[in-house]
């Protein structure tokens, strides 16, 4: 348990580490204020929000040794890892697009 919870750990803290400078390197950066770039936050922002929906429950649970999740917190876990998933695949999509259109114009 105390090793799936280390690793659950050291995943999430590399994905905010990653993000983080990421988002911190986009808004310092005044020369990084292009489309791409503007998108490229936001799929950070959703990235961080997928990880912080799914990550701390897991790892209460690795470390509690439980496996127990109430129906409304189950809910409300699932509908934001939705949204944030969606919103990744709608950014990538326009991410493509803007490449595709900046590209052949």
């Amino acid at each position: 348990q105390l090793l799936h919870f280390c690793l659950l750990l050291a995943i999430s803290l590399a994905a905010l580490l990653g993000n983080g400078l990421i988002i911190s390197a986009v808004a310092c950066g005044h020369h990084l204020h292009t489309p791409m770039f503007f998108f490229l936050l936001n799929l950070a922002l959703s990235d961080l929000g997928s990880i912080c929906t799914t990550v701390p429950k897991a790892m209460h649970n690795s470390l509690w040794d439980t496996r127990t999740i109430s129906y409304a917190g189950c809910a409300a876990q699932l509908g934001f890892f939705a949204f944030f998933i969606s919103a990744e695949f709608y950014l990538l999509t326009i991410m493509c697009y803007d490449r595709y259109v900046s590209i052949c114009k």
